[in-house]
């Protein structure tokens, strides 16, 4: 049986937190960024790279577990047709966050978490076209590593006929 984290929740209690990090999501969903406490964002990164994972997968049985969790349609449905589609070559990292500075009333620590633009498809091709230069390096210095091992071993041969 899964059981909340130990130490401090958010809102106090653990029904609390899940609630409110299920609004956050709502939220965050609706409008692609909002401005809430730093402890708040990084509790609601996971929570809402998780459901767009979720999302990205687009069966049913993931869409009634995204419903389980935020129980507005038209955002679960934004979510599906909108959201992940926009994320579908991206491996992770759906999310950041940025510190603003503090709080008027109560000085506390605030940040902005939003959605991250989706990967273009120039992006997405120069990201490909590292990959494959990383590869080709790295089989470069395999042959020259095999080629510098390979006339070392047959002039160990001759020295033992000898």
């Amino acid at each position: 049986m899964p059981k909340p984290t130990k130490g401090a929740r958010l809102g106090g209690s653990a029904a609390h937190e899940k609630l409110l990090l299920a609004n956050l999501a709502k939220s965050l969903f609706e409008h692609g960024r909002i401005t809430t406490t730093e402890a708040k964002a990084r509790r609601l990164r996971p929570y809402a790279e998780k459901l767009i994972t979720k999302a990205k997968k687009g069966d049913i049985h993931n869409r009634r577990l995204v419903l389980r969790d935020i129980t507005d349609k038209d955002v679960v449905y934004t979510l599906f047709s909108e959201i992940a589609p926009r994320y579908e070559n991206r491996p992770g990292g759906y999310t950041r966050i940025t510190k603003i500075g503090p709080r008027r009333g109560d000085n506390a620590p605030m940040a902005v978490i939003e959605l991250v633009e989706a990967l273009t498809v120039a992006q997405q091709a120069t990201g490909e076209a590292e990959a494959a230069t990383k590869r080709a390096v790295k089989e470069d210095e395999a042959k020259k590593a095999e080629a510098t091992e390979a006339p070392a071993a047959p002039a160990a041969e001759e020295s033992e006929d000898a």
